[in-house]
């Protein structure tokens, strides 16, 4: 609005536009900083859940490596029961003999 116009502006005319145009942009305001509020939550919530779901991934890669590290150790472990198995069997069928020729010296 030009000052040295020759149309007088009443006082009404100046607040309600003056008014009109504060709130408005107070009201642009704070809705451009809510979305970059929610966008920003938005982001936040979804780098969350990423990191839940990497955090996820990896532990059941870490858990499907411990249980494949487990299965290995049963398996070696069935292995030398079953050694022990035979060591045992062998070691009482020669102190069997070794208690026969023991007895047959001591009586011959």
């Amino acid at each position: 609005m030009c000052m040295n116009s020759s149309t007088p502006i009443s006082s009404s005319d100046f607040s309600y536009s003056f008014s009109r145009r504060r709130s408005s942009k107070r009201h642009n305001v704070r809705v451009r900083h809510l979305k970059r509020w929610r966008r920003s939550r938005r982001g936040a919530v979804g780098a969350s859940k990423m990191m839940v779901k990497d955090g996820v991934a990896k532990m059941e890669i870490k858990n499907l490596k411990l249980y494949m590290e487990n299965q290995g150790i049963r398996e070696e472990n069935e292995k030398l029961r079953r050694k022990a198995l035979l060591l045992h069997q062998e070691n009482q069928s020669l102190l069997a003999q070794l208690q026969k020729k023991l007895c047959n010296s001591q009586t011959t």
